[in-house]
């Protein structure tokens, strides 16, 4: 049996407008490099990584050098206005080059503390699923509906609850077929395994890890800075 071949696929396409702030969430600053950075770094010597492509705006002008040496090492493409075009535009690029039997392992640009060994693991068992996979954690919290002004509605039963993370992985040509069905459909995308739910795929959900965040408020910065000064330390 050969070896799959997978494809890191990063939309870096975002504006990071729940973030704020006058510089892309991507290119902020954790431990002395872009989070952009951190995210490209933890896939460049894996050996069954074919290719990494970032998918970057139209008007992107931090990328090289934000990124440095790294831009040497991926393959860049201009993304769309929501997160599914750009993930579509990127799966496009690759299925030009590339057969789309092979596998997309779609990751967020703003997750820079995935760890070698959490991606380890999520190729292991993820690879095994013929409906692909997503890195995921049970939701622990009490989880509360919210009315218009705040106030609590109802409690929700958390109970088989998940909070989805990436990386997520699936079929190059299938993921493509998905995203086009449920944009054609008008289905609102937040990720790639919402896409192919919308076409009757179950993802398999492979356990991940609360350290595996995503820079979303500012406050999640100095939660990364502190998680990777720890992982430097213990390499």
């Amino acid at each position: 049996m050969s070896t799959p071949q997978i494809h890191v696929l990063i939309p870096a396409a975002g504006t990071g407008i729940r973030y704020g702030g006058a510089m892309l969430k991507q290119y902020l600053p954790v431990c002395g490099k872009p989070v952009l950075a951190h995210s490209i770094k933890v896939f460049l010597f894996h050996p069954m990584i074919s290719s990494i492509t970032v998918v970057l705006a139209a008007d992107d002008q931090w990328f090289e050098s934000a990124v440095g040496a790294l831009a040497a090492s991926v393959n860049t493409v201009i993304g769309g206005e929501t997160r599914a075009q750009s993930v579509r535009n990127g799966l496009r690029f690759i299925a030009d080059k590339h057969s789309a039997e092979d596998w997309a392992l779609v990751h967020d640009a703003a997750r820079p503390c995935l760890s070698s060994s959490r991606l380890e693991k999520f190729l292991e068992q993820g690879l095994e699923s013929a409906d692909g996979a997503i890195l995921a954690v049970p939701v622990g919290d009490t989880l509360k509906r919210a009315g218009d002004s705040n106030e609590i509605i109802e409690t929700v039963d958390r109970s088989g609850i998940w909070a989805a993370q990436t990386p997520q992985l699936f079929r190059v040509g299938q993921l493509a077929e998905a995203i086009d069905a449920a944009r054609s459909a008008g289905c609102e995308l937040t990720d790639e395994a919402s896409a192919m739910e919308f076409v009757g795929v179950r993802p398999l959900l492979v356990m991940g890890s609360s350290a595996n965040i995503k820079i979303t408020h500012s406050s999640d910065l100095a939660i990364a800075e502190a998680l990777l000064a720890r992982k430097e330390l213990s390499s």
